[in-house]
């Protein structure tokens, strides 16, 4: 993820306004939806929680002439929909679920947190359960709407994820071209049947540029689609951060690319 994602670090000017003296990890309360009750933790005792077994905290809403645009979103990872309240949201959505992570929780708990005003909350926008089986939560906010309440928000779950020994990452933007390469390979994200080998074909014929790889193959108008899906699903690589065409060289991850 650090490779496609922009992330925002302007809060780490916030974090002396944060009250982290002796028993903050007691005082420091998470509030969790797990079944249809609302369970709270102090941040010292987070890291136990039933992550997998939790609801989102707060629903999203649809009304008319509302400044966001909330939705679904299909992840073929989880096999679900997910929840979104924004576009930015949703593109977050689909990286995670091109890098292929084991779950995904929006709006995963409310954060009750002191700071030298007094007490504040804050509901993260996203928690994953990465490949590696990490926890990482996400906070999605351009960098251009960031406020400066955000940032002592997002310096709270900086630090409560920490404690929590998870990492944290406030989503601000994407890496030039990231978006474009990920929308097209998301077309052949789903199951794709290879009744013609081609995806062997395609395999053993890289690296090659795009163009010249499908064009290796029996069948270069249906290895088209069959090239996109490997590399939705990592089986074939290329450079996200250049544009995608068929001069973007492709390479088999499983020959050792990466």
């Amino acid at each position: 993820m650090d490779d496609l994602l922009v992330a925002y670090a302007g809060d780490a000017v916030e974090r002396g306004r944060l009250r982290l003296a002796d028993g903050w990890l007691r005082r420091w309360v998470g509030t969790w939806l797990v079944g249809r009750a609302e369970v709270s933790w102090p941040l010292a005792e987070m890291a136990s929680v039933p992550v997998l077994s939790s609801q989102p905290v707060r629903r999203f809403t649809w009304r008319s002439r509302q400044g966001h645009r909330p939705g679904l979103q299909f992840m073929v990872s989880t096999g679900r929909h997910h929840g979104f309240e924004s576009l930015e949201e949703q593109r977050l959505l689909l990286a995670l679920d091109f890098v292929g992570v084991l779950e995904v929780l929006p709006q995963p708990f409310e954060l009750d947190f002191e700071h030298q005003g007094g007490r504040s909350r804050h509901v993260p926008d996203f928690l994953a359960v990465m490949p590696d089986g990490r926890i990482w939560l996400f906070d999605v906010r351009p960098e251009w709407l960031v406020k400066p309440e955000d940032r002592l928000k997002f310096a709270a779950a900086r630090e409560a994820a920490a404690a929590c020994g998870w990492g944290y990452s406030v989503v601000a933007g994407w890496q030039e071209h990231v978006l474009t390469g990920l929308d097209h390979l998301s077309s052949q994200r789903r199951p794709l049947p290879d009744r013609l080998g081609l995806e062997g074909e395609l395999l053993a014929a890289a690296p090659l540029r795009f163009g010249e790889l499908v064009a290796a193959t029996r069948l270069p108008a249906l290895a088209r689609a069959h090239a996109t899906h490997l590399l939705w699903h990592r089986r074939l690589g290329v450079d996200l951060g250049r544009p995608l065409g068929d001069t973007s060289l492709v390479w088999s991850v499983r020959a050792g690319g990466v």
